[in-house]
């Protein structure tokens, strides 16, 4: 799945998604996922943006949507279970600034309700 070309301006855009429920449903769901092995390594999920040369790079967002009638949606990173070795690795690494200072890595919490 590939978006057309841009040599001399933008290339094009691919949109994923599923459709809006009805009045009493829920949304559907999006999976990726790569499949199992019975001898080998499983595959890989590679999800990234492009390099820019002459602007700023592209950037990766991913958020969990509001709730109005219940808790807001969760985000979830969690590294995998090894049962003959070690487990794997949570690394987060901020970019690097050639030019100036590195980027900063922010873990915040959210302000509380009145209850």
């Amino acid at each position: 799945l590939i978006s057309g070309e841009g040599t001399a301006t933008s290339s094009g855009s691919i949109s994923l998604q599923s459709a809006n429920s009805g009045a009493s449903g829920t949304s559907g769901i999006l999976i990726f996922s790569s499949g199992s092995a019975q001898g080998g390594n499983s595959g890989a999920v590679l999800i990234g943006t492009g390099a820019a040369t002459a602007g700023r790079a592209g950037r990766l967002s991913i958020t969990v949507g509001s709730g109005t009638s219940g808790a807001g949606g969760d985000i979830s990173v969690a590294a995998g279970r090894s049962t003959s070795s070690t487990g794997g690795i949570v690394c987060i690494i901020s970019g690097e600034g050639t030019a100036t200072s590195s980027g900063a890595i922010l873990i915040q919490s959210a302000n509380s309700g009145d209850s």
